[in-house]
């Protein structure tokens, strides 16, 4: 599948992928210079990319093991939800979750991009849903 995707910065970094069978693409901070993210601080941080996904697709923006374990950052809304119709500015969110300042440099991997398919749905509103053993459990409803 081909998606085309425009630099808006001239130092922006195409994603890549970090082995052959990656399911995301590492997405690269396009910073002109080192930023820190202080302990519970949410900061934005560019891509300099903007992403023309495809109809019938979303791009789905997770967070990167290495930059989570390592730095304790990740994004703040935990996935971001790319639309096939925007075509802005990729921008992640890191928030901070350790109790150290972290430090975003330019051109580091900062998150990485899924592109999936999803169904459209037409919601249905009804009186009653279908019977199932579990019923409305939940929260550990199945298990310890």
């Amino acid at each position: 599948m081909h998606v085309n995707i425009k630099k808006l910065k001239e130092n922006a970094t195409i994603p890549t992928k970090g082995s052959r069978y990656c399911a995301g693409y590492d997405l690269y901070s396009c910073l002109l210079e080192p930023v820190t993210i202080q302990p519970g601080e949410t900061v934005k941080i560019p891509t300099g990319l903007a992403v023309e996904i495809p109809q019938g697709y979303a791009g789905l923006i997770f967070a990167r093991s290495g930059l989570s374990t390592k730095k304790g950052l990740a994004p703040a809304n935990k996935v971001g939800v790319c639309d096939s119709d925007y075509r802005g500015e990729y921008i992640v969110a890191l928030h901070n979750h350790s109790n150290q300042s972290a430090v975003v440099n330019p051109k580091e991997r900062i998150a990485q991009l899924v592109v999936v398919p999803f169904l459209e749905v037409d919601f249905v509103e009804v009186d009653d849903l279908s019977e199932t053993s579990r019923g409305a459990g939940g929260f550990g409803s199945t298990g310890e």
